[in-house]
């Protein structure tokens, strides 16, 4: 079976979404890789490659190379992982309920395109962000395009 593009509508939006096999997605990424972007996992605080990272460029989605966050977003948060306090663009990332640990429910994070699982965002947290929200992502769902980036 070879991957295919079709357009979903949410909130009457059309987006293209990446589909692909299991298997044409192991192909693809590391075990690790497919684990955090197809199976909504989460790598340890502290040991992701972006989490301290000041590099100017666009954070590009590891899945399907969708442009996802700039740097000029990023912020340091001190929770473990990178954190942006917005999106490159809202139609570049889908939210989902997330009640898989107990207590109070999550908001999952994933790409648009592809459906990967990038992490979570959370809200009123008390940075001293234009959002007051966290975009806390997962380094190994991203790759950095190096480059110059303007302010959005």
């Amino acid at each position: 079976m070879s991957e295919t593009s079709e357009t979903t509508s949410t909130d009457d939006v059309a987006r293209p979404r990446l589909i692909k096999t299991p298997e044409q997605w192991r192909a693809q990424l590391s075990d690790f890789e497919y684990h955090v972007l197809r199976e909504a996992g989460t790598e340890r605080a502290f040991t992701g490659e972006y989490t301290d990272t000041e590099t100017e460029g666009i954070y590009r989605c590891k899945g399907c190379n969708s442009e996802l966050f700039r740097s000029t977003e990023k912020f340091h948060s001190h929770c473990g992982w990178p954190s942006f306090f917005a999106p490159l663009a809202e139609d570049r990332v889908r939210y989902i309920e997330d009640r898989s640990l107990p207590g109070r429910p999550r908001v999952e994070v994933r790409c648009a395109t592809c459906d990967g699982h990038l992490g979570h965002v959370f809200e009123g947290e008390g940075y001293g962000t234009p959002t007051d929200l966290r975009y806390c992502i997962n380094s190994v769902s991203l790759t950095l395009e190096e480059g110059p980036v303007a302010r959005s």
